[in-house]
């Protein structure tokens, strides 16, 4: 069985890292080069970076930052944002990125996610997926959560799979930044209809949340960010937590 991985998250507005709720009200939380040093000392699995707004003001992401990041980094590193081509991954590889992630580019280009695996290696491909429970049905989100598209969510998470994507991220909307708890029913459906793995984000607010999103569904990894950034949680004390319930962790 796979070991549960702790997944520290970096989300960068111009060069800072920065946490709202529900995708909204952004504050500063740091140096992203100092809370990468933080999470590698601390035993984090993995770090993933995700230049928020860089799809919305149509640029690429940060690349002298995500290799300022990358050399303070053993643990794999995962990168997002603007990533809309071969080239622009062949950079971000290059800087020092172990995986990236895309999300509003392959919704409006699935066949990208093919090209990238077929170039690249599906275990370097992960498909990020914004989810909002709109009416009665979980719908895909792009542009940084701002449009709504027609995709039902683990309908879209199925065809990502299929075109190559070697994991899925997948962050509530609802539960954004709320510490409220993983939104264990569509981590649940999500992750019981694909076979490659899938992250759960967005809400974590208790160690009692990483132990129910394990237990309850079939997540591989746990994704926070405002919890590590603002030392709410600490990752050694939620790794011996875990352990204690009998959830193996790395």
């Amino acid at each position: 069985m796979l070991k549960k991985r702790i997944i520290p998250c970096l989300d960068i507005k111009d060069g800072c890292t920065v946490k709202g709720v529900n995708f909204e009200d952004l504050k500063n939380a740091g140096d992203p080069v100092e809370l990468a040093k933080k999470y590698e000392q601390e035993g984090a699995d993995e770090l993933v970076f995700l230049d928020i707004t860089a799809t919305l003001e149509d640029r690429k992401t940060f690349v002298e930052l995500v290799r300022d990041i990358a050399k303070e980094l053993s643990i794999p590193f995962t990168v997002g944002g603007g990533i809309s081509s071969i080239e622009d991954v062949r950079k971000l590889l290059e800087a020092g990125a172990d995986k990236i992630s895309i999300n509003s580019s392959a919704v409006k280009n699935p066949k990208l996610i093919s090209d990238l695996a077929n170039e690249f290696g599906s275990q370097c491909i992960v498909v990020a997926i914004d989810t909002r429970w709109v009416g009665d049905v979980d719908l895909v989100h792009i542009n940084g959560g701002r449009k709504a598209t027609e995709l039902t969510t683990v309908e879209w998470a199925r065809q990502a799979e299929n075109f190559g994507a070697g994991e899925i991220l997948l962050t509530s909307m609802d539960g954004d930044g709320t510490k409220n708890g993983f939104d264990l029913r569509i981590t649940k459906l999500v992750s019981e209809n694909v076979s490659i793995p899938v992250i759960a984000s967005g809400g974590a607010g208790t160690v009692e949340d990483f132990v129910q999103v394990f237990n309850e569904t079939k997540a591989t990894g746990a994704l926070a960010a405002s919890i590590f950034h603002f030392n709410e949680i600490s990752i050694p004390d939620l790794k011996q937590q875990l352990k204690t319930q009998k959830i193996e962790v790395r």
